[in-house]
């Protein structure tokens, strides 16, 4: 969830966890194939969380840019506004 032009400067970025339990929720964004997971698959807003960039060794999906509309529905959801 952290900015992309952020991330080269920065030690810690935010992610949001994927799980393949569809709870079809506010404040998760649903994904599959489309995004490069072999399952369908949510990524959970609820449960945002710090982690090292280190620890991010490859990337496993992608976002389409058609989904930002729906993560930013997810964060808004999550804060209540």
């Amino acid at each position: 969830m952290t900015r992309s032009d952020a991330i080269p400067v920065l030690t810690w970025v935010v992610v949001a966890p994927v799980t393949r339990t569809l709870r079809r929720i506010p404040t998760e964004v649903e994904l599959g194939p489309a995004n490069g997971l072999a399952v369908p698959c949510a990524a959970a807003f609820d449960n945002l969380q710090p982690i090292r960039l280190s620890y991010l060794t490859e990337p496993i999906g992608r976002l389409g840019i058609e989904q930002v509309d729906e993560i930013c529905r997810a964060l808004r959801a999550l804060a209540d506004c």
